[in-house]
């Protein structure tokens, strides 16, 4: 009978306590992630930071003409900001900003989301053509922008005023349209929704195409309408992305400047003045440094108490659907 011999597993030293195998002890303290990130950092709080300080060091100052040249300002601490807030045309422009504001994103998010959807349901051929031409509007800059819808809305020789004309109403010949308060108004949220459209229309429909399509049969299957699908499905789907399209429309709306004051520069009189435009006509008209900066910290307040009230509905809407 041949001898069976056991055997026994070769001895292995016994790892020591807290060490994984196979791995590498670490440094506990390593600098170099912080040293790969500091210069974004760095940039940032030189770019967006220190600017933001000293405009709230400016707006608790008496800093003038004079005191921007000797820089000997004296703190006054919150009398700019009763001054501003004592002042009936401030009230008058925050109402102002609001509306335009609010004209301004509700358009761009209900255009924006219908040319997403059109997108979508495009060919191969048509989708390129549409999303080359948000692209190229998109890409176009904003002053260049400005001076073409100045030459489109000219009196003289702009050709809505000729293509009205053409048509026969006559009442447009040589009409000013700047001139018009209310046209003026009008003719700058064209122009902002269609700058701002591109930018939300092709982020929308980036998020359509990761929506699964057996959805979208179910309930084409149990009968559901497009509105239904829209509101049962896309929507609650591509939630996030609305929330930060809708966030980002907001900011770019309600800091809106560059447009107005290469058009119009907030006239006439008053019709198309919002904050950002207030501040600087009070900044350069006046001399008055200081009540610029206060206006530009009340509307950065004014914008963040906007974006805390609608995240806190939408997270509010979140947890009853949970």
């Amino acid at each position: 009978m041949p001898d069976v011999r056991e055997r026994t597993a070769p001895r292995t030293r016994p790892l020591p306590a807290g060490k994984p195998p196979g791995r590498r002890p670490r440094p506990a303290h390593s600098l170099w992630p912080y040293a790969l990130i500091a210069p974004a950092i760095g940039g940032m709080l030189y770019l967006l930071v220190y600017p933001l300080a000293r405009a709230v060091l400016i707006s608790l100052q008496d800093f003038r003409l004079r005191q921007l040249i000797s820089g000997d300002a004296e703190f006054v601490g919150l009398r700019n900001y009763r001054t501003l807030l004592s002042d009936p045309r401030f009230w008058e422009v925050v109402g102002r900003t609001f509306v335009f504001m609010a004209v301004n994103v509700v358009l761009i998010m209900v255009i924006a989301t219908l040319v997403a959807l059109m997108t979508e349901r495009l060919g191969r051929g048509g989708r390129t053509a549409v999303l080359c031409a948000l692209v190229l509007a998109w890409a176009m800059p904003v002053v260049a922008a400005t001076t073409v819808f100045q030459w489109l809305f000219h009196s003289e020789f702009g050709i809505v005023n000729w293509s009205l004309t053409s048509l026969g109403f006559d009442s447009f010949d040589r009409y000013p349209w700047f001139a018009n308060g209310t046209a003026a108004f009008a003719i700058l949220v064209l122009l902002i929704v269609w700058q701002s459209v591109p930018f939300a229309a092709v982020t929308l429909y980036s998020a359509l195409t990761t929506v699964p399509t057996e959805l979208y049969e179910s309930a084409r299957l149990d009968g559901a309408s497009a509105l239904r699908i829209f509101r049962s499905v896309t929507f609650p789907m591509l939630r996030p992305i609305f929330m930060l399209v809708f966030s980002l429309e907001v900011i770019w709306t309600f800091k809106a400047f560059v447009q107005i004051w290469v058009m119009t520069r907030g006239g006439p009189g008053d019709a198309t003045t919002i904050l950002p435009v207030y501040a600087v006509q009070t900044a350069l008209s006046s001399q008055r440094y200081d009540l610029g900066s206060a206006a530009s910290m009340v509307t950065v307040v004014l914008m963040s108490g906007v974006l805390v009230l609608y995240f806190r509905q939408m997270f509010r809407q979140e947890d009853e659907l949970r």
